[in-house]
């Protein structure tokens, strides 16, 4: 599904598994970063959707993971050895990943293991900007549903474009979430202003305020 002339939908539930987060691709100038990886499961049926997008990929650069949970990273090894992007993690988040921890990446909850897995670039700043092609991708480090939880930023067809993958949480012990940090990034996140977020399980929004709508639905007043 196109989202900007450079950014698709490309799994998630109703594109590969109903267990998958939502999987974004963007294509700037032939270069390709994909957010997040969903579960692994239906890793042939992603690449299907990457090939049905008609992008003219030229360089895979990155695998930009919003954070450690099984939903959003158990394909993220067989993406990066199929595509040999460099997989892009919070420090916070990568420690989970790297030791295979199925209790804190939630991978327990759908009766699997994860399988541990080298980050290539572990974030550590709270902004950190990355370049795919000439374009800026701005990490944006929003503890509180993880530890090391991350949004992406960068424009797209003159929009603001927000990869906020799990907004909405869940907070819980199993997953070290901290609830006072996930108020305090919610603001945060909502005052990036975004024109376009694409969540994780609750589909895109289109429109600011939308965007704004739907990040305050989670805050505490």
């Amino acid at each position: 599904m196109k989202i900007t002339s450079e950014i698709f939908q490309i799994g998630g539930s109703g594109f590969t598994s109903s267990e998958d987060a939502a999987v974004y691709l963007i294509c700037v100038k032939g270069c390709v970063a994909v957010v997040d990886a969903g579960c692994g499961r239906a890793a042939d049926k992603l690449l299907k959707n990457m090939e049905n997008a008609e992008i003219e990929a030229q360089r895979f650069q990155y695998l930009l993971l919003t954070h450690c949970h099984y939903d959003h990273t158990g394909g993220a090894e067989a993406l990066r050895k199929r595509l040999d992007l460099r997989i892009v993690a919070h420090e916070k988040d990568a420690v989970f990943l790297e030791t295979g921890d199925s209790t804190v990446t939630g991978a327990s909850w759908y009766g699997a293991r994860l399988n541990p897995f080298q980050v290539d670039l572990k974030l550590h700043k709270t902004r950190t900007e990355l370049l795919l092609a000439d374009r800026a991708i701005t990490a944006v480090h929003v503890p509180g549903h993880s530890p090391g939880s991350v949004v992406f930023l960068m424009e797209s067809d003159g929009k603001k474009v927000l990869f906020g993958q799990d907004v909405h949480g869940p907070i819980h012990t199993d997953l070290l979430s901290d609830p006072a940090a996930y108020q305090a990034s919610l603001k945060k996140i909502r005052d990036l202003d975004a024109d376009i977020l694409c969540e994780g399980h609750y589909g895109i929004f289109h429109g600011k305020d939308r965007v704004r709508e739907f990040i305050e639905s989670f805050m505490k007043s």
